[in-house]
């Protein structure tokens, strides 16, 4: 179990990894538009369908490997304070009863959307340029794939912990800010805090 865990982790890291620098082109595509549009007052045709479509694919492709470094937004006000063993079991049971159902749901029903899609060449119905968007939709599938790997990989870390009474955790390789920031911040007991 602990390889798949591995694998999935790796899996969903690089993918995430990998889909995070659309945030760079979608900075610079956006700069652009603003500077034609205000500056040139030659606005583009297809900026606005250009970065949704890369802030979606950014988002989904982004889920599995969100999940796998836990940072999914959930209600932690009674779940922090169950021993190890509870959360894993509460956490079990609602993979199977909620999480794996809409995934494969999101798969099929993407797979429908992207391939009816494709078979047209779809193209954005708001967008002046006729950008097509079936590449974005066959990202539904991917991101729903990616997610259903991961969910596997966290069953068996559920499992893992029910059974050892503490989480497996996920490789540190992002930090939050804050939580950085009450790193280096000045202790109280610092003299030049007083």
């Amino acid at each position: 179990m602990t390889g798949f865990i591995k694998f999935a982790d790796t899996l969903s890291a690089a993918f995430g990894k990998a889909f995070a620098w659309l945030i760079l082109l979608m900075t610079f595509g956006v700069s652009y538009e603003v500077f034609v549009r205000y500056v040139l007052n030659a606005p583009t045709p297809w900026s606005l369908d250009v970065s949704f479509i890369m802030y979606g694919t950014l988002f989904m492709m982004g889920g599995a490997y969100t999940l796998s470094r836990n940072g999914h937004v959930r209600g932690d006000f009674l779940y922090r304070l169950w021993p190890a063993r509870v959360q894993a079991s509460v956490d079990l049971v609602l993979y199977f009863f909620f999480f794996f159902p809409g995934v494969l749901a999101l798969v099929l029903a993407g797979w429908k959307y992207a391939a009816r899609s494709w078979s047209y060449g779809e193209v954005s119905v708001n967008s002046p340029a006729g950008i097509p968007v079936y590449q974005f939709k066959t990202v539904i599938v991917a991101a729903g794939l990616l997610l259903l790997v991961q969910g596997v990989a966290q069953v068996m870390r559920c499992i893992l912990c029910i059974r050892q009474g503490y989480w497996m955790a996920a490789e540190d390789d992002v930090e939050e800010t804050e939580q950085l920031m009450m790193k280096n911040a000045p202790s109280q007991d610092h003299p030049d805090m007083r």
